[in-house]
């Protein structure tokens, strides 16, 4: 094999990885969630499985924004809160243990989204720290008791980083400053603003659907949303 066949090889080669790359994800199945058209969602206080104990008011507290511009009425958090401390339900491990007809006796919503925090916190390392947010939901229908759509998604610090120039020393002082900010300042809180956005808002690959009061309900299928 001459020169110019092996290069001419290795360039298909190229395309043929970078295709292989570029593959859509498989589509996401929403004939549930169009069917049942909920107008208003109840968002349930979320499950902790995080070891920081602000992590459910965190990111209770950042989830009306992202759906209510995706075109839904929520339920106001503060509304929630009180309505199940009323009724004895003082966790949301209880609170997720209502049942689908009691839900919505107690909100009137066409749907529940059921939220878990898998991470919420600050990890740190010699030359650096990490503060991550991870949020998993799933919307219910509460006139059915039909799941309509589950996702999941994750924000990090990290992906703000930059290098810092000086060498190792460089490094350790810049990681040293970071680790006092985000100490003293919960950096976790804007993180767990940024996953809500991706998790709950409409328009992502399997996201959210456009709720009706969005000039985009409807025609989320029409751009290419299966």
């Amino acid at each position: 094999m001459n020169l110019r066949t092996l290069k001419a090889a290795l360039a298909l080669v190229g395309v043929a990885v970078l295709t292989g790359c570029a593959t859509p994800p498989p589509p996401y199945d929403y004939t549930a969630f169009r069917q049942a058209k909920p107008a208003t969602i109840l968002v349930m206080p979320p499950v902790n499985q995080s070891p920081d104990v602000k992590a459910s008011n965190s990111v209770w507290a950042q989830t009306a924004i992202p759906l209510a511009e995706s075109g839904y009425y929520v339920v106001p958090v503060t509304v929630v809160a009180e309505t199940f401390r009323e009724n004895g339900m003082v966790n949301p491990e209880e609170a997720a243990q209502a049942s689908p007809e009691k839900l919505r006796s107690f909100f009137g919503a066409d749907a529940a989204l059921y939220l878990a925090v898998k991470q919420y916190g600050t990890s740190y390392k010699v030359i650096g720290s990490d503060s991550r947010v991870t949020v998993e939901g799933k919307l219910v229908d509460l006139r059915t008791g039909q799941q309509l759509w589950d996702g999941s998604a994750t924000a990090s610090t990290a992906e703000q980083q930059q290098s810092s120039g000086g060498g190792l020393v460089g490094l350790l002082v810049k990681a040293l400053v970071t680790q006092i900010l985000e100490s003293s300042t919960n950096a976790s809180h804007p993180m767990a603003a940024l996953a809500n956005q991706r998790l709950l808002a409409a328009g992502r690959h399997a996201g959210m659907l456009f709720g009706p009061r969005s000039p985009l309900y409807g025609k989320d299928f029409q751009q290419g949303q299966r």
